[in-house]
């Protein structure tokens, strides 16, 4: 054995759940997660263990995840969502039949695909992904861990300490309450890291956290092993390092695997391919066009007329980049494990959604290579943190620094002239909850308490990463900003019935319909 590979998939969603509507736009964000990266892994998986492979992955699954997974009015609107999918593949069957004979093959797979997926949401997985996760999981095979509450940027944060604290203590009380058991690591939101983040870490019993590169590169002492061990910090957490060979070969724009001329192109989507009149019942009902994850053309390289997607060759593609991702690997850990005089280990963390949304073949990568490291050789051992640490328990203490896996590796994704304005908002914010906490020390009613609860759960809210995350990518800037001075306009009016000692039940029970995440908020975080 030269060395182990820690497969570590981020499952995160902003909360968007919008019950005043009978549709929502960027609900399906969330329902596109479902189809394309939730529900092929939990199959993929469950064929991996049907056939004997004994594999090892990480995922984190984020409190706002988890709760969109749970609530009952968003897997109702996913049912009705991929009915319509179903219906709108059953009339591409006949359209491609009578002017497309050239997609008629890919119109009937969409549609014994999308007809499976509903199978798999309804009746295989009784609409309860999390569930399904959680089995997994209880097999060993699988280990979840969480995020902060809401995946707020934590250094961005630290202004307010009791912020930071609610954002890992409620994390840590829904993973609990969801799963039956304390997380066992964390997958700090941006992979944000600020010195002192460990305390609260060690506090809520986290054992392991991922960083950046650099972020345990660049730690004091410097690290012997480089990012190819872990270090446990002064605290007592350990922190793992993202190797950056096995993700450049993912990621990167130019060499990646995902950009191959054979793999499903992600931009050409029947939504905006056909004609206004056709597509309609299936897009916005504002007539805004939107994907509908039916997608005949395959990459095709820049600058090319799209060739049609033919998934024999994309799926041998995905097993030739599975091999060759094994074959690189090996060949890294024999010359790592040479120059250390120890085995490495690798840790290869990415979005979970590259994973079939984007890359819509990624499933069946990941599949393809764990059954090739589980047959094809014996040099790598497939792990996760925990595992490791377990069987690798001596490993050097040193300081982390100060980092992110944003661009240029710090704050400047989520702080810069586009989205600065949002942070004295939150501290005031954060600032006011603590003042009103403070005062009812001795006592709150009953109805104060639920106004208390409420405030701090749009305080979270507010605080997500995401919103600042858009606005400064300029995609979707306009419901970011909206969502943010929503639930900042919302805390300001709860506040405003505690100083007047007037509840105003019927706002406060609208208010808690829509915002319902974290039923069982625990305000102690805060004080």
């Amino acid at each position: 054995m030269t060395g182990y590979l820690a497969l570590v998939l981020h499952a995160h969603l902003p909360f968007v759940r919008h019950p005043e509507h009978e549709r929502f736009l960027e609900e399906d964000w969330f329902f596109e997660a479902i189809t394309e990266t939730y529900l092929p892994l939990l199959d993929m998986f469950e064929r991996l263990i049907r056939d004997g492979v004994d594999f090892r992955m990480t995922m984190s699954m984020t409190p706002p995840l988890i709760s969109m997974l749970d609530d009952e009015l968003l897997r109702s609107r996913y049912l009705a969502h991929v009915d319509r999918l179903i219906e709108l593949s059953t009339k591409e069957i006949e359209r491609t039949r009578r002017e497309d004979p050239a997609f008629q093959e890919l119109a009937w797979w969409y549609h014994r695909y999308l007809s499976r997926t509903r199978w798999l949401f309804s009746d295989r997985f009784q609409c309860d992904l999390v569930g399904a996760f959680a089995r997994i999981q209880d097999l060993g095979r699988l280990e979840i861990i969480t995020c902060g509450a809401t995946h707020g940027f934590l250094p961005l944060l630290r202004e307010s300490p009791a912020a930071v604290r609610a954002q890992i203590m409620v994390a840590r009380d829904h993973y609990f309450a969801r799963f039956g058991r304390p997380p066992r690591g964390i997958w700090l939101p941006e992979c944000a890291y600020f010195p002192g983040l460990e305390e609260l870490l060690r506090e809520s019993e986290i054992r392991f956290f991922m960083l950046d590169t650099h972020g345990v590169r660049l730690a004091e002492p410097r690290p012997r092993y480089g990012c190819h061990a872990p270090v446990y910090t002064p605290a007592g957490p350990a922190a793992f390092a993202r190797d950056p060979e096995s993700s450049s070969e993912v990621w990167s724009a130019e060499a990646g695997y995902p950009g191959n001329a054979v793999y499903r192109d992600f931009y050409r989507d029947l939504g905006y391919d056909r004609d206004e009149e056709y597509i309609a019942p299936y897009i916005h009902p504002d007539g805004i066009r939107i994907f509908t994850g039916i997608k005949y053309f395959a990459v095709s390289g820049r600058g090319k007329r799209k060739l049609p997607y033919n998934r024999v060759w994309a799926l041998a593609k995905a097993a030739d980049h599975a091999q060759d991702f094994l074959d690189k690997r090996r060949a890294q850990m024999r010359g790592i494990h040479s120059v250390l005089g120890r085995p490495p280990i690798v840790v290869a963390p990415y979005d979970a959604e590259l994973f079939g949304h984007w890359w819509f073949e990624g499933p069946m990568f990941i599949e393809y290579l764990l059954r090739k490291i589980h047959h094809d050789q014996d040099d790598i051992v497939v792990t996760t943190p925990y595992e490791y640490l377990a069987r690798e328990p001596i490993q050097q203490v040193a300081n982390p620094a100060t980092s992110s896996w944003g661009e240029d590796g710090y704050w400047k994704v989520w702080l810069n002239e586009k989205n600065d304005w949002i942070y004295p908002h939150l501290h005031r914010a954060g600032s006011r909850l603590q003042d009103q906490l403070r005062r009812r020390r001795s006592g709150a009613s009953a109805g104060e308490m639920r106004v208390l609860r409420q405030m701090a759960r749009e305080l979270l809210l507010a605080q997500s990463s995401d919103w600042a995350f858009l606005i400064n990518a300029g995609t979707a800037t306009e419901y970011a900003t909206k969502r943010f001075r929503t639930h900042v306009a919302r805390f300001e009016r709860l506040d405003k019935m505690l100083v007047a000692g007037a509840i105003d039940q019927e706002d406060l029970v609208e208010i808690e319909g829509r915002d319902n995440i974290f039923p069982r908020l625990d305000l102690r975080h805060w004080r």
